[in-house]
């Protein structure tokens, strides 16, 4: 490596420097902030973690996404958190253990051995939100309520939220008696609308011809609210399974449009992010001219049995960083400093700790220092004016 390569950070990975570093700040106390107003309380999960802990109940999708190292004090396997997520979900089964509801929420920088998207991130700074202990579609409703709500605090106000569930594919699938290999694969075909290969899938599994349409007619059950009315038509015949997740779909839908109807609201039966993790409704949400998601989440109930407490749950995660791109707000940046100089003057030292407890910003002006106050960002200067200190502004 060259002199002058040494000092580049790997692809993907970030620093955040002044002014953004300050933005950052600000809307990470926005966020939380609302959280906390929801009653949702803060944890601060390690960065690493027994890899056990940090995979359990997530599938290979994570498992691919995270640093693993050897720790030198036990032999064992260790990670680098790649969601927070699954942290969350032991945090409320081990150490917490409680009866009633949890609401927790967290934000911090993960680690992802590849980004997501073209030139995508590799180092997001995670923030979200977990409902623990509620298997009812009002947790659901909250969730997503929230994440809007969010959106909204960041300036955000544009959205359209992608609503799917896991659950209609997933009984359709073990209907069909399709093996682990045939589901995966019509899974990924599923995402991709690929027609002809989901055709090829069902057709070469042990399927009925109805199971085989039921499956492949979920790559067009995409639209508006009307779409969730033509998968009864479409699926009839299906299982009791089938239709009690097509139920919580609705009644979820239904409660959204009650209250959030200046949202796009779009379903998608084949939209099934975080198979292997969750478990009932899952949605994403996008805005326009972006591509990727800027939010996602759903149900996932099973992922804290490992843990000794297979409690409900949903929930949802973001990046801090994506979203203070898209805020069209423009933050309030800190006005411009005061100079003082360095001086032990018992009344200078008064008056710049009043400043500073005003909200100021004072900089001392060390002796044989290169540069004036106006190259330190001063727009101000404290000088001695009458035999007294004085607050000017920088001639």
């Amino acid at each position: 490596m060259s002199n002058k390569d040494q000092w580049l950070l790997p692809e993907g990975i970030e620093e955040v420097l002044p002014p953004e570093a300050w933005r950052l700040e600000c809307a990470r106390r926005e966020i939380l902030d609302l959280f906390s107003g929801w009653g949702y309380d803060l944890i601060m999960p390690p960065f690493i973690e027994y890899l056990e802990s940090l995979l359990t109940g997530t599938g290979n999708d994570l498992d691919l996404q995270t640093f693993k190292l050897t720790d030198q004090l036990t032999g064992r396997m260790m990670g680098v958190r790649a969601d927070m997520t699954p942290q969350a979900a032991r945090i409320d089964a081990h150490p917490l253990k409680r009866d009633v509801p949890s609401r927790l929420c967290y934000l911090g920088t993960v680690l992802r051995t590849r980004p997501e998207g073209f030139a995508g991130t590799r180092s997001p700074l995670q923030v979200g939100a977990e409902l623990f202990g509620h298997a009812g579609i009002e947790s659901d409703v909250e969730i997503l309520r929230l994440v809007l709500e969010s959106l909204s605090v960041m300036g955000i106000t544009e959205v359209h939220m992608d609503l799917g569930h896991v659950g209609i594919f997933r009984a359709l699938a073990a209907e069909a008696g399709l093996d682990t290999r045939q589901e995966a694969a019509l899974f990924d075909a599923l995402q991709r609308k690929a027609s002809t290969e989901i055709d090829e899938i069902v057709a070469a599994s042990s399927a009925s011809a109805d199971q085989a349409r039921r499956l492949a007619c979920l790559a067009e059950l995409n639209g508006d609210h009307g779409i969730l009315a033509t998968a009864r038509t479409a699926l009839a015949g299906a299982g009791d399974e089938v239709f009690a997740a097509l139920d919580n779909l609705c009644a979820i839908a239904d409660a959204m449009q009650q209250d959030s109807a200046d949202t796009a609201l779009f379903f998608d039966l084949a939209e099934l992010r975080g198979y292997n993790f969750h478990t009932g409704m899952v949605f994403a949400v996008f805005v326009p001219g972006r591509g990727q998601e800027i939010a996602r989440g759903g149900r996932y109930n099973d992922i804290g049995k490992v843990f000794g407490g297979a409690r409900p749950a949903t929930g949802f995660s973001m990046d801090l960083k994506t979203l203070v791109d898209l805020d069209t707000r423009g933050y309030q940046l800190p006005a411009g400093a005061i100079s003082s100089p360095a001086e032990s003057d018992p009344e200078l030292i008064d008056i710049v700790r009043a400043l500073r407890a005003a909200g100021e910003r004072v900089i001392f002006d060390l002796p044989g220092q290169p540069g004036d106050a106006a190259a330190m960002g001063c727009d101000r200067v404290i000088v001695r004016e009458g035999g007294t200190w004085v607050v000017q502004p920088v001639s």
